[in-house]
């Protein structure tokens, strides 16, 4: 079920873009954007807040507490409808548009009403934007490839979100008495960064107590099937859950064959052909005397087939089975292995949470080291002075070792700018523990321009990571067009390790990109970008997406010991 917080930063946020479509003053709009961070990201339930409590928030005032608690108690806000009542429907399609902002969209709503995803699209391939103030051919390329984005996105969710939602799913139908096993398959299990649909697996002798219980749950808006074998719901938030039940004894098979990709299963089922044998979800069998050879576990499955148990996040048929059959698949790494997380920040910047309270957050997940990169001063609404981060060191280094013997290491998240450049001369970066450096606007620069300031970031001896490589944001914004191959080779040559940013709507580094930087011999750090303490959780989900990309904890630095970890960031230069 949705956290009442998130609703309210959806509404808030959906507030902001109000105020700017409607012509209203930047700053109240930014104001707005921040409050629904902040309560995003707070992780105490709203819920439970009055206007008092809610005010201890960063970033929400008198105004904006009423206006929670309007909400919270009668699912409206009424300035809130009365901008939703001065614009549109169709336009507030428009701004969920990737690269289409809402004054662009209240502009062509204005100038050429269009009112609908399909209006644009017609009018771009018309040339009619073209002669709009602000418009022009690049801008209608842009809304074209964001239009696409949208369309290839519309039906499939985030990761984390689908998370969330079969959790409470397998939650709920575990406490039913009868339920030997309980767990979610397909891609969900093999942590793809989207999902099309939540599958979900029961052990039972009997199925209608499932059947029925999960098409009353509080969370189901929707009964698509409801039948004996199995029973699909859609959410309230629109996910599409799909639940099977088998026998206890079938268990193994069950989970082998709803977790595997389509090529995966093909694949494991090919094999058992060739041993005589046949594999469904009910399990292994006699091809002839049709007797059942395998099938409580998956491990017995996979083991009657020649084969060691293969982590779900490798099935999908990119040489599992050839290196499974060698005896050479390799132990990915768990979160267990993390020792430490390498980006981070406070409310010094963009953060939403102050320092001491994201230290002991941090040593609470039984971290060796944890690093605070909050951002240089290039990125100005960041409001970065040499004075703030000096006096945040001061901070850092008096909490060194307080936590459990938790070691801190004070960093940086500097900006590449359009030439490869960075914050802050090498003489003041030398007293930085670490430097993540990251691309964060001039994304159209051009391939070669793009793969060039990469290039000379990875060179700078000061920069260790490169964070969120590629920028992309699921769903809403596609991966920089640079040469990927030689920024991986040179960040393999330089010793700089490639990011797997794990805040959900990034997993940048993507799985396919982190195969093919592996290959270079490329490192990584798999980190939270975290801007609060909810935030820390979403290391999973960079855990998975490494899995994906067969990554063994010596490729991921912060698996390291301290010790080796720091010898990895002088990048082997003498100061």
């Amino acid at each position: 079920m949705v956290r009442p917080n998130d609703e309210v930063e959806a509404l808030l946020q959906e507030y902001a873009d109000l105020i700017a479509i409607t012509g209203g003053e930047a700053f109240k709009a930014r104001a707005y954007e921040k409050a629904a961070r902040a309560i995003g990201g707070y992780p105490a339930d709203v819920s439970h807040l009055d206007a008092a409590g809610l005010k201890e928030i960063p970033g929400v005032g008198t105004s904006i507490a009423e206006k929670v608690v309007e909400y919270l108690r009668t699912g409206h806000v009424t300035v809130v409808d009365e901008r939703r009542a001065r614009i549109p429907a169709g336009v507030r399609q428009l701004i969920t548009i990737p690269t289409l902002g809402p004054k662009k969209a209240m502009a062509l709503y204005e100038n050429l009403h269009i009112s609908s995803v399909n209006e644009l699209a017609d009018a771009i391939t018309a040339e009619k934007l073209r002669d709009l103030r602000g418009f022009g051919e690049k801008t209608e390329e842009n809304i074209l490839h964001g239009i696409a984005l949208m369309r290839q996105s519309r039906g499939r969710i985030l990761l984390s979100t689908a998370m969330e939602a079969a959790e409470d799913v397998v939650a709920e139908l575990s406490r039913i008495p009868g339920c030997e096993h309980c767990a979610y398959a397909g891609s969900l299990r093999r942590m793809k960064e989207t999902v099309g649909d939540i599958d979900v697996l029961v052990a039972a002798r009997r199925s209608a107590p499932f059947m029925d219980a999960l098409t009353e749950l509080p969370s189901t808006a929707e009964v698509i099937v409801h039948g004996g074998k199995k029973t699909s719901v859609r959410t309230a938030e629109g996910v599409q859950v799909d639940l099977r039940v088998v026998r206890p004894d079938a268990w193994g098979a069950g989970m082998q064959y709803f977790t595997g990709s389509k090529a995966h299963n093909i694949r494991t089922r090919t094999i058992a052909v060739h041993l005589g044998l046949k594999l469904s979800e009910y399990g292994l069998f006699d091809a002839d005397g049709g007797e059942r050879v395998a099938s409580r576990s998956e491990d017995e499955v996979y083991a009657r087939l020649g084969l060691p148990w293969i982590p779900p996040t490798l099935r999908e048929d990119r040489g599992e089975i050839e290196a499974g059959l060698r005896g050479e698949l390799p132990r990915v790494v768990t979160e267990r292995d993390i020792r430490g997380d390498l980006h981070t920040h406070t409310d010094l910047t963009d953060g939403l949470t102050p320092l001491e309270e994201m230290v002991a957050a941090a040593a609470g997940r039984g971290y060796a080291y944890y690093a605070v990169t909050d951002h240089a001063p290039n990125l100005y609404m960041q409001r970065m002075t040499d004075e703030k981060i000096l006096a945040q060191r001061e901070r850092v280094r008096s909490l060194d070792g307080r936590h459990h013997g938790m070691r801190l290491l004070h960093g940086t998240e500097l900006n590449i700018g359009p030439g490869g450049e960075v914050d802050w001369p090498d003489a003041f970066l030398q007293g930085f523990d670490l430097c993540v450096a990251a691309v964060h606007s001039h994304f159209n620069v051009g391939r070669r321009a793009m793969t060039r300031r990469l290039v000379r970031a990875c060179e700078n001896p000061r920069v260790n990571v490169i964070g969120h490589p590629t920028t992309r944001l699921l769903g809403k914004r596609p991966g920089v067009d640079a040469d990927l191959d030689e920024v991986f080779a040179a960040c393999a040559r330089t010793g700089t390790a490639l990011e797997i940013n794990a805040q959900p709507d990034r997993l940048d580094l993507g799985d396919e990109d982190i195969l093919r930087a592996k290959d270079h011999g490329a490192r990584f750090a798999v980190d939270t970008d975290a801007h609060s303490i909810p935030q820390l959780a979403y290391l999973r989900y960079g855990v998975g997406t490494a899995q994906r990309g067969w990554l063994t904890p010596d490729d991921v630095i912060n698996t390291w010991p301290l010790r080796r970890l720091r010898r990895f960031l002088r990048k082997d230069r003498t100061d």
